[in-house]
């Protein structure tokens, strides 16, 4: 595991926390750190400086379940952050090489294929990488300007940095470019020696200063349910709630399914986006992701 990854964590989550804000008394004169001190993370977690000191330098190797939970505590991490923690200190430790370089799966079973193909709302299937590995059809044809970039693999981080359309497409660009550089970190977290992982964030740093500088903030978090406005050439702008969800048997994917209610104005433009898709598949110009699975 680098211990740089936990050292830049754990030291900007301290930074975000002011004394005020830890219930620990503000003195005065000059702070040389933003946030909490070293020795002020040390007394809300119980732990002594000394060993505080230590975890920060990236020793999490041997640290207990009770210690991590009350770092957390004292960092006042959410879900997302604490299952990052976890998942660092796990990294650490003994036997951890061989499974966190196990990459994740980069094609799907085509019983969750057929599973797909019986959604009737936009459905798909990604890896911890974000590759995209299986679409329905009717997420085939929402996705299409991203199954359309000429960036191979297809994959949303490389999407969203590398292709200029993304932008337009993703109505919110910065808060997806900041929700795709948080997950590749949870992933980076799981799977630290993940060598086409390691090879997407290095080419991603080189190609784009707004992911550089996003991934420099440590930021994690899940993907389990929200909201997304995807400005589609073809129907305008449409808002979409989605769920996320692991697969029981496919741990490494995740199927990602939108909600859509009969006869309101996203049902709509769903049908008029089937009949463009079914135009576009007359003319051969419907991308098929398999042809870009890894």
């Amino acid at each position: 595991m680098n211990r740089s990854e936990v050292t830049e964590f754990l030291r900007t989550r301290r930074a975000r926390i002011s004394p005020q804000d830890a219930g620990l008394p503000a003195f005065g004169g000059h702070r040389r750190v933003p946030g909490l001190r070293r020795e002020e993370v040390a007394m809300l977690a119980g732990v002594s400086v000394d060993y505080y000191v230590r975890l920060e330098r990236g020793n999490l190797a041997g640290a207990s379940d009770s210690v991590l939970d009350a770092l957390a505590n004292a960092l006042r991490l959410d879900d997302a952050e604490r299952a990052h923690l976890f998942d660092l200190a796990r990294a650490a430790g003994p036997g951890s090489s061989r499974a966190s370089a196990r990459p994740p799966a980069g094609v799907v079973r085509p019983q969750i294929q057929a599973i797909l193909d019986s959604i009737s709302a936009p459905a798909w299937v990604r890896n911890g990488r974000l590759d995209h590995l299986a679409h329905n059809r009717a997420s085939q044809a929402l996705y299409a300007p991203l199954l359309d970039s000429p960036e191979r693999p297809t994959n949303t981080a490389r999407y969203v940095f590398l292709d200029d359309s993304s932008r337009e497409f993703f109505v919110d660009w910065h808060q997806a470019a900041a929700d795709v550089t948080a997950l590749l970190r949870m992933e980076a977290g799981k799977r630290p020696r993940d060598k086409a992982l390691t090879q997407l964030v290095g080419e991603l740093s080189t190609r784009s200063d707004e992911f550089r500088a996003l991934w420099a903030r440590h930021d994690v978090k899940f993907h389990r349910s929200g909201a997304k406005r995807l400005r589609h050439p073809a129907v305008g702008v449409m808002e979409l709630e989605f769920e996320g969800m692991e697969l029981p048997s496919d741990p490494d994917l995740t199927l990602l399914v939108y909600a859509v209610t009969a006869g309101t104005p996203v049902a709509d433009q769903l049908e008029l986006l089937q009949h463009w898709a079914d135009e576009r598949e007359a003319a051969g110009l419907l991308s098929d992701v398999s042809a870009t699975r890894r």
